[in-house]
Parts: structure tokens; sequence; C-alpha cells
């Protein structure tokens, strides 16, 4: 289960929509459902939040690339919403480096049977390769949110309802709760 709201800053105050994001595929589409949600390029937020497990926040601003911060790669590498916001360069990796196919032994044998124990050994380092490839933890800018009046320190600090704090601290709980 998961929450997504768009927030765009506009100058009567923040303004909240509820998103769906079945349809996107890409940070790009991502991007662009939030400029469109700001016709005159103000500051849109994209909050993601997967049952407690991890969050995410994109800010778009007007043109510029996507600024984006997520609370626990690990975990949300394990969602489909997720892996939309970790993108290589979030990452640190070379874009189209991809370490869990080059990690995994492609011999030929079917449903993960080693052909002996060694085989065995390797597919056990390829899991581990796999998994060193997302860090647990927060990735990202985690100072997405400073001039906007939250700081990396209580960005960093979040858990639980981390979509609605932030909310709060930016002033926006009332329209946000008018979209859950």
């Amino acid at each position: 289960m998961y929450f997504a709201a768009l927030l765009a800053r506009t100058e009567d105050g923040w303004v909240a929509s509820d998103t769906e994001l079945d349809d996107v595929e890409t940070l790009s589409d991502l991007a662009d459902l939030a400029r469109e949600a700001s016709p005159d390029e103000d500051t849109v937020l994209v909050l993601i939040e997967q049952e407690d497990a991890w969050f995410g926040v994109v800010r778009v601003d007007g043109e510029d690339d996507p600024r984006i911060y997520v609370s626990d790669a690990a975990a949300a590498a394990r969602s489909s919403y997720g892996e939309i916001l970790l993108t290589d360069e979030l990452l640190g990796r070379e874009p189209g480096d991809d370490d869990v196919l080059d990690a995994l032994d492609l011999d030929g044998t079917e449903d993960g049977d080693a052909d002996d124990d060694e085989d065995a050994a390797d597919g056990g380092d390829a899991a581990a390769g796999a998994d060193e490839a997302v860090p647990h933890g927060p990735v990202g800018d985690a100072e997405v949110l400073d001039d906007l009046g939250l700081s990396e320190k209580e960005l960093r600090s979040m858990s639980g309802d981390a979509v609605g704090e932030i909310a709060e601290a930016l002033g926006a709980s009332e329209v946000l709760e008018t979209v859950r």
C-alpha cells in the first residue's frame, strides 16, 4: 500500500492533489506529472510513502532537474514506485551499469539449481553483490526542503507518517488531509 500526493506551492499557499502513479514508469514521467500540477512553474513536491517502510520526496522547480530524497533505498528498491526514484545517478552508478545482472552466474542451469557445490557458493556471492548495489538507508538530496523550512536533520529523523510530518512542517497539513 502506498500513498502519493503532489504539493504545489502557489502565490496563495500550498495546493495538494492526490496522484496515481500507475502510468508513471520513469523519473521523467514523474517530473512531467509534477510540472502539469503547476502551470506557473512553481515548486512542486511529489511525496510518496509506502506502508511506513520508506518515503520519498521529489522536488521539481520549473524546468530544473528533479531533486530526490529517499529515506531507505533498500526498502524502496523492493517497490515498483521506489524503483522510479532510484536512478543510477542517485545511487552513484554509471548509467546502464547493471551490477545485478553482472553478478549472476548464468550457466544454463534451471530453477536456480547449481551444477555442484562450487556453483552454489558463487550464487551466494552473486546475491550478496546484488544487495550491495542499493545501500540501506537514505540516499539523495537531504537538503531538498531546507529553503522551505525543513532541515536535513529533521528530514533524516522522520519515520512513520513522514508525509504528514513533512506537510505539517511546510504548513500544508490541512491541504494534504483533503486528498488523503
